[in-house]
């Protein structure tokens, strides 16, 4: 079942969430913790409506009246570390096409890349604050993939790239600056047009501009480059 303040209707909610774009699904097994977070998802205005979950059965309970969510978040905080990823596997099996993003305590650098190479759309450390955990679900569900700030850093220093990653400010123009902070922020192209009144087409050739300036050749490097970044897309 759907549990929360007075479990939802489902008979009721099931049309609705198809007819809205979806619906984020909670997975915590912990009630406390997954209402708390839910609570707060809300509160920040996600702009869809969380569902929560105690498993993934709990889940399939549900799915014929609620239908494939847009995005899953699944909190591994009370799991052992052998089950992660199975359990991980079966869950993106069973709500594919839905992206399946992953919170979790652990910010070890094989294990978030072990996790992503499951085919997860994002990993986010239980570190980061609730805006930044918004901004990675609505990232995977525009069909980007977050990526801990750490963990860009720890790659670019096994490639070696630590040493040019900061770029000089100056080699941006302001209007640059402002997209390459959105794109580290990691926003999606049609939302940095809204937010500076450009069209979605300028905004892709001022991407290719900075990517050339910085030395980039994708928007995680441009995120890398600017100082930690999180997100590709």
């Amino acid at each position: 079942m759907v549990d929360g303040n007075s479990a939802y209707n489902l008979h009721e909610i099931g049309p609705s969430l198809h007819a809205d774009g979806g619906y984020v699904a909670l997975i915590d097994r912990r009630m406390l913790e997954r209402e708390c977070l839910a609570h707060s998802l809300n509160y920040h205005k996600i702009n869809r409506r969380v569902l929560t979950f105690s498993d993934l059965r709990d889940w399939q309970d549900a799915r014929d009246v609620i239908g494939i969510p847009s995005a899953v978040l699944f909190n591994t905080g009370s799991y052992a570390p052998g089950e992660i990823n199975g359990e991980i596997e079966r869950l993106i099996t069973a709500v594919a096409p839905a992206a399946v993003v992953v919170l979790s305590d652990n910010q070890d650098l094989n294990s978030i890349l072990d996790t992503i190479a499951l085919g997860v759309r994002g990993y986010i450390p239980s570190s980061v604050n609730i805006d930044i955990c918004i901004q990675a679900i609505s990232l995977a569900i525009a069909g980007g993939r977050f990526i801990p700030a750490s963990s860009v850093l720890g790659i670019s220093e096994l490639l070696g790239l630590s040493s040019h990653r900061s770029a000089p400010a100056a080699k941006l123009t302001n209007r640059q600056s402002a997209i390459a902070e959105a794109l580290r922020r990691g926003k999606a192209n049609k939302d940095i047009a809204s937010e500076l009144n450009l069209c979605e087409s300028t905004i892709k050739v001022h991407i290719r501009n900075i990517m050339r300036k910085l030395g980039a050749t994708n928007r995680t490097e441009v995120a890398c480059r600017m100082g930690g970044g999180m997100f590709e897309h």
